[in-house]
């Protein structure tokens, strides 16, 4: 008797139909955007000008005032924007400002921008959930990102039940599962679409002396659930235009760490200056990975950088390397670097 053949491509088709929201295949992201700064895109994706992709949920972790929603709610949504990707900001703490916001090149126009204040993790989750039942009936399916600012500041029933009752005993542990719950749900609806989730969140000082990295609040369910966990440590910069040391506070310094990456290697560290006059410069923070990853050295005093396929050097005082040079060892980077770059721990002290 003979056997019959397995059919593959009828068993798919079956498959698909039987089970609801089953996807196929690979969903490798097509659209990325930028975080503003050229050394933070290439630690957290390995591309100078990738960032963060949609499909995926990214967060952005640390202290108060240590740069999240200014790369988050700033730099991220005014890059999206400009690439044609519609956003949707949900305001958890009703700190974001329309006049911040236009001051970091953000259009609130309600074409370009929809703008919700929530403090429920419940109804942020049924926001996201009616918009993708909508979204996937959708024949012409926009680019959407969602960017929420912040988790940690979201509330369970638990909380409010409690607050009006004069109670206040805690949530006993409901809100981390609550948020596991929303990134998982999130990274489920997403991985399909180019739609993607941009969170911040915030961070407690460790009580452990043997890992002594700052914690996320909130539990750890929903860093598994995401691709790229970036944590951020405030520092101050107290340096002028020209780079000279001061005594007053002019900015911050943003160390950044990547806790979490699918797409580089983590554990990378960086520190970005963001003064308070001039904001973030794109080509911050180059100078120090590429003089860590040996590829601008010490000549006298002096950084030199050898052309790979010309061997010219070029030759400048640490102050000059910027913009239009870096730009020089950014364009021949995938020459130089076969190896992802390995950078040394980054002193956080003041």
């Amino acid at each position: 008797m003979a056997t019959k053949a397995f059919d593959l491509s009828k068993f798919r088709k079956t498959l698909t139909k039987s089970i609801d929201g089953l996807g196929v295949g690979f969903n490798d992201p097509t659209d990325w955007v930028s975080t503003g700064n050229f050394a933070l895109n290439y630690l957290i994706s390995g591309d100078f000008n990738k960032g963060i992709p949609l499909g995926k949920v990214t967060v952005f972790a640390g202290e108060s005032g240590a740069g999240k929603s200014y790369i988050c709610s700033g730099n991220i949504i005014k890059n999206a924007q400009e690439q044609g990707i519609y956003c949707i900001l949900i305001d958890s703490e009703n700190a974001l400002d329309e006049k911040w916001l236009h001051a970091l090149g953000v259009d609130t126009s309600e074409e370009k921008l929809l703008k919700l204040n929530m403090a429920m993790i419940d109804d942020v989750a049924k926001t996201i959930n009616e918009f993708m039942k909508e979204y996937k009936t959708m024949e012409e399916r926009p680019k959407v990102l969602f960017v929420i600012d912040s988790l940690g500041m979201l509330l369970t029933p638990t909380d409010v039940n409690q607050f009006e009752a004069g109670d206040l005993k805690g949530d006993m542990g409901r809100k981390p599962k609550a948020l596991t719950a929303l990134v998982r749900n999130c990274v489920n609806m997403f991985g399909n679409y180019n739609v993607g989730l941009v969170c911040t969140n915030h961070t407690y000082a460790s009580q452990d002396m043997f890992d002594p990295d700052d914690k996320i609040s909130g539990g750890q369910g929903f860093v598994y659930a995401s691709s790229i966990v970036v944590a951020m440590k405030k520092l101050k910069l107290k340096e002028d235009e020209d780079g000279n040391k001061v005594s007053e506070v002019n900015g911050i310094r943003a160390a950044c760490k990547i806790m979490k990456t699918r797409y580089a290697k983590p554990f990378e560290t960086l520190q970005v200056k963001i003064p308070y006059e001039t904001g973030m410069n794109p080509y911050s923070g180059l100078v120090d990975m590429f003089e860590k990853a040996g590829l601008l050295k010490q000549s006298g005093n002096r950084l030199e950088w050898v052309d790979p396929e010309t061997g010219e050097a070029h030759k400048f005082y640490r102050k000059e390397w910027k913009d239009d040079k870096l730009d020089m060892v950014m364009e021949k980077f995938h020459i130089i670097a076969k190896a992802p770059i390995i950078s040394e721990e980054i002193e956080v002290n003041e």
